[in-house]
């Protein structure tokens, strides 16, 4: 496993205007060709988070679902962030991880915000996805999963022989500014008893239900550390994950070995 290259894009995503984000983060992004590894957008990032949006979903053979692969090919990284997209199962909220070899994968939202009524809009998510990438395999969250860390608990020796399930798990989210410090706390928390690094990538600005968003996306260590933290701005920044630092801490400090074993029941 090598250093990976993760760029955090925290942007003021356009109010219901699919045409209008990618256009909108299309340019944001552009210039990280030959420069990262990773690419990582915010949740719901073609419409910002809302149930009334539902209407308007795409389909996976949909413009937006073209454009995260063409994008993932241009800029030579994996591009991921979640839409809104309909199934015969209903629409979900569906986190895309599109790779330059033409490879996709997407994870549906698991935990649905019932305080915004989004569980009884869309369908909810069942399995679990982890995904590799150069070398690192990643768990895919969205928003509300930070709450939740049993879904997301890194198991040793469960899904990879001898090692922990992830080394990286990202969360994209819409997360207001008026719940800002659970969204530092929780990140920090997940990193620490992973054992792993942890991305998250939020949005800026003030949507159309006049909710503000203080940004806040970081790239935290495996002790909680912050590696970068953007403020309430519109940034793009690349952080560097260090492979050979995150191995010496797993092997000074084994708390994976120590875990209790457990299934998700959704998993079978």
């Amino acid at each position: 496993m090598h250093n990976l290259r993760v760029s955090i894009v925290q942007g003021d995503t356009r109010w219901h205007d699919p045409a209008g984000n990618r256009a909108y983060y299309g340019e944001l992004i552009a210039p990280l060709h030959g420069t990262t590894d990773l690419v990582v957008l915010p949740e719901t990032f073609t419409s910002g988070f809302s149930n009334d949006a539902i209407g308007n979903a795409e389909t996976m053979d949909g413009p937006t679902v073209e454009w995260i692969r063409a994008q993932a090919v241009k800029l030579d990284a994996a591009v991921t962030g979640s839409v809104q997209l309909r199934t015969d199962a209903g629409v979900f909220n569906r986190m895309l991880f599109a790779t330059p070899d033409g490879n996709l994968v997407h994870y549906d939202k698991r935990h649905l915000f019932s305080f915004a009524k989004e569980n009884e809009r869309y369908a909810a998510g069942h399995e679990r996805v982890i995904v590799e990438w150069k070398g690192w395999n990643i768990l895919l969250q969205v928003c509300y999963d930070l709450r939740f860390p049993v879904f997301s608990r890194n198991r040793f020796d469960a899904g990879r022989a001898g090692l922990p399930d992830y080394d990286l798990a990202l969360y994209v989210a819409n997360w207001p500014s008026a719940r800002a410090y659970p969204w530092k706390t929780l990140l920090r928390a997940r990193a620490i008893e992973n054992l792993c690094y942890v991305v998250g990538v939020n949005r800026v600005g003030t949507d159309g239900n006049g909710l503000h968003y203080s940004g806040d996306s970081a790239v935290i260590d495996f002790l909680g550390h912050a590696v970068s933290e953007a403020t309430d701005e519109e940034v793009v920044t690349t952080t560097t994950l260090q492979a050979a630092e995150l191995a010496a801490h797993r092997q000074r400090f084994p708390a994976m070995f120590d875990g209790d074993a457990f299934r998700l029941l959704d998993e079978g």
